[in-house]
């Protein structure tokens, strides 16, 4: 995926512009990957979808307690405060950069930038400890959640 940095000049705040829409990953494991959460259906209306493009990412039943909480509010180096929701499953996301433990959130996890895989909207990171513990914090305000059942 070609990437290019950009200054915003209103912000001094570094945003990504896409050149090209993400590919599939070559059979070598390359960035950026889709982990499809298999009893996801894309028209089920309990999906939590992204806000920008109505493509669905997880579902209530994928949220998990990390740290004691579903919900956290954090702000990054740049001081951003995001609202995140985390979650054990998602689909149709893909990630850019490689991952890293600078100012991880979570103590002894590396992450990643998590975009939709649709429209390429931020929607939150991959949180990884090891090959195989993960999880992703989605940024709360991008998603659509499903109307409560009554």
């Amino acid at each position: 995926m070609d990437a290019i940095i950009m200054d915003n000049p209103a912000s001094f705040i570094p945003t990504v512009a896409f050149k090209s829409p993400p590919q599939r990953p070559p059979e070598s494991g390359a960035s950026p990957v889709s982990q499809p959460a298999t009893d996801l259906e894309d028209e089920d209306p309990r999906s939590i979808c992204c806000r920008a493009c109505d493509e669905a990412i997880t579902a209530p039943n994928y949220q998990i307690s990390v740290n004691g909480a579903h919900l956290h509010t954090f702000a990054n180096p740049l001081g951003i405060v995001f609202e995140i929701g985390c979650f054990s499953r998602v689909r149709a996301v893909g990630y850019v950069g490689p991952e890293t433990d600078e100012f991880t959130w979570f103590k002894g996890y590396r992450w990643r930038i998590a975009l939709c895989g649709r429209c390429q909207v931020h929607l939150g990171w991959r949180f990884a400890a090891g090959p195989v513990e993960e999880f992703h914090a989605l940024i709360v305000d991008r998603l659509r959640y499903p109307a409560p059942t009554a």
